[in-house]
């Protein structure tokens, strides 16, 4: 069961502007599509994305997103529900693909909008040293955190939400809970391969 998402660029991304030299070229649509010249530069097609990840370890982000109270203290924290390959529903965190040429900024704020929408207001941290590192092995009991898909090395970041979250992709909504209240304990056992215990730093980097 995939426990992280592989997203391409939206039309009207947020930082379709930003210079990329040689990739200035590279449109949206080349990447969904191809640009009639094979696939753009640095994109990999189902089969070679399949092949590296048999052959290297790949780089993610993995975002705990959260509602703070006017004093910066951590208030909720949120988990998505998707529908899986097999029909059913999961609870996951914000997670994706660090994509060639994107920088981690980046990275953590378009992942947040492909999940949450536009108008959630992501608060990225000014510092980006990640809470912790999870590495996800494609075998199980390797370490505690689990992908059968690849070997990844994910970067951890709490993100505040400040605006409204309008859940699409394959997020069927967002759920929050009081990081104090029984129902927590609830929430993190539906969460697999590892993504509780990300939740369990998360709160104990927060001081919550």
């Amino acid at each position: 069961m995939p426990v992280m998402n592989d997203e391409v660029p939206d039309e009207g991304d947020f930082d379709a502007d930003r210079p990329r030299g040689e990739f200035d070229h590279v449109t949206p649509e080349d990447f969904i599509r191809g640009s009639g010249h094979g696939n753009p530069p640095g994109w990999l097609d189902p089969a070679d994305i399949n092949r590296a990840r048999s052959q290297m370890p790949i780089a993610y982000v993995e975002i705990v997103p959260v509602r703070t109270d006017e004093f910066g203290r951590v208030a909720q924290v949120g988990s998505l529900l998707r529908v899986t390959d097999d029909g059913s529903v999961e609870r996951a965190l914000i997670s994706g693909r660090v994509l060639f040429h994107e920088t981690l900024r980046e990275a953590i704020a378009r992942n947040v909008a492909k999940d949450l929408g536009d108008i959630a207001l992501p608060m990225l941290p000014v510092n980006l040293q990640p809470f912790t590192v999870a590495e996800f092995f494609p075998t199980p009991g390797l370490s505690e955190y689990y992908d059968p898909r690849q070997h990844a090395i994910a970067l951890c970041y709490v993100v505040p939400i400040a605006g409204d979250c309008h859940p699409q992709d394959e997020t069927l909504d967002v759920e929050w809970v009081d990081p104090h209240s029984d129902m927590l304990a609830t929430f993190l056992d539906q969460m697999a391969n590892g993504h509780d215990r990300i939740v369990r730093k998360a709160l104990e980097y927060c001081g919550a």
